[in-house]
């Protein structure tokens, strides 16, 4: 099998440190690795399947080599730099905004449009955390009846917002466990523990946030459905690494909640937990606690939407699935897994 060299840029942030470990465990061809990362963390060392990686700067030169390149950096940087990898030859999967919606940009979910990634230019995106876990049950029902709308609530975890946010979850809860002052809040705008903060992003139209935005626009992108309708309200919540979504769904043709529970079960990424007469309350449903620390997408909960005056054409579901590996590391090593055609 051929090897080959691959960079993570920003390699140690709570991203990059998943991709290096989705890499190992699903066995990809790493002939070389390259970490990227700040002045800062550069000349510290990283092992990987019994090697000690060293971190370099992040720089152009750093990508000269590279066949493949994972992007775990901000929008800024990744502007600044993965451009710059293409020049010099590499595939990138870059996790960032930065270039999502751009027309000669893939953006893509492998169990949706991986065919998509057959016309990059050398730059192939990650589609952001929320729409990654919301898409993926949401496509086997769309293959069934057409959805022409989406109503979503999100409920995000702090390592949304990467190390930081989930090291801040963790001591203003460690704080409250020994009735002491809460830390001054920096990751998020408000204190987290205890509470719930209904802005993730910046205001755009109409009041509402680029996060509750980027689910109908890229939506659209990823499902090839220019007039997809979402109306998305996105909260964070005092959880530590896995997102949860309720999701309503209206169709373009009749669909039964039988016909649902079974295209969910069949679907791939996708494991149903829906049975309400279990003893077990991790067996009723998914729950983030449940859903951490791996790659499926869970999906319970599922039933009618009694609200649509056509009713058999509106499914409501509940979904959970872990942010930052199928929210986005897995992705994005899935999608390197395809372009370099292991599979």
């Amino acid at each position: 099998m051929k090897q080959y060299t691959v960079a993570i840029l920003g390699a140690t942030g709570a991203v990059g440190t998943q991709m290096l470990e989705c890499l190992n465990e699903q066995e990809f061809p790493v002939g070389k690795l390259k970490l990227l990362a700040s002045a800062r963390s550069a000349g510290k060392t990283v092992e990987f399947r019994g090697e000690q990686i060293v971190i370099e700067e992040a720089c152009p030169e750093a990508f000269e080599g590279c066949d493949i390149v994972l992007g775990a950096a901000g929008d800024d940087i990744a502007k600044e730099l993965l451009p710059e990898a293409v020049k010099r030859g590499a595939v990138v999967v870059d996790n960032s905004h930065a270039f999502r919606m751009d027309p000669e940009v893939p953006l893509v979910v492998p169990e949706i449009n991986a065919d998509d990634i057959k016309w990059h230019h050398g730059l192939i995106a990650n589609p952001n955390c929320a729409t990654i876990i919301g898409l993926v049950p949401t496509w086997p029902l769309h293959q069934l009846a057409g959805v022409k709308r989406m109503i979503v609530s999100t409920y995000q975890a702090a390592s949304g917002a990467g190390a930081p946010g989930m090291a801040e979850l963790e001591a203003q809860l460690a704080a409250l466990g020994r009735g002491e002052e809460i830390p001054e809040p920096r990751a998020f705008a408000a204190q987290l523990a205890s509470n719930l903060i209904p802005q993730i992003g910046g205001v755009k139209e109409e009041g509402f946030t680029s996060e509750e935005m980027k689910l109908q626009n890229e939506g659209r992108k990823i499902m090839h459905l220019p007039e997809l309708r979402v109306n998305c309200t996105c909260v964070r919540v005092p959880v530590l690494r896995s997102h949860s979504e309720s999701i309503t769904l209206e169709f373009e043709r009749d669909i039964t909640v039988d016909e649902a529970r079974a295209a969910l079960a069949a679907a791939p990424g996708v494991k149903l937990v829906d049975d309400m007469a279990a003893e077990d309350a991790h067996d009723r449903f998914p729950m983030p606690m449940d859903t951490s620390d791996q790659d499926l997408i869970w999906v319970g909960r599922v039933r009618r939407d009694i609200s649509n005056p056509e009713a058999a054409r509106g499914i409501t579901f509940w979904c959970c699935g872990d942010q930052i590996r199928k929210g986005a590391a897995t992705n994005a090593v899935q999608i390197a897994t395809l372009v370099c055609g292991v599979f």
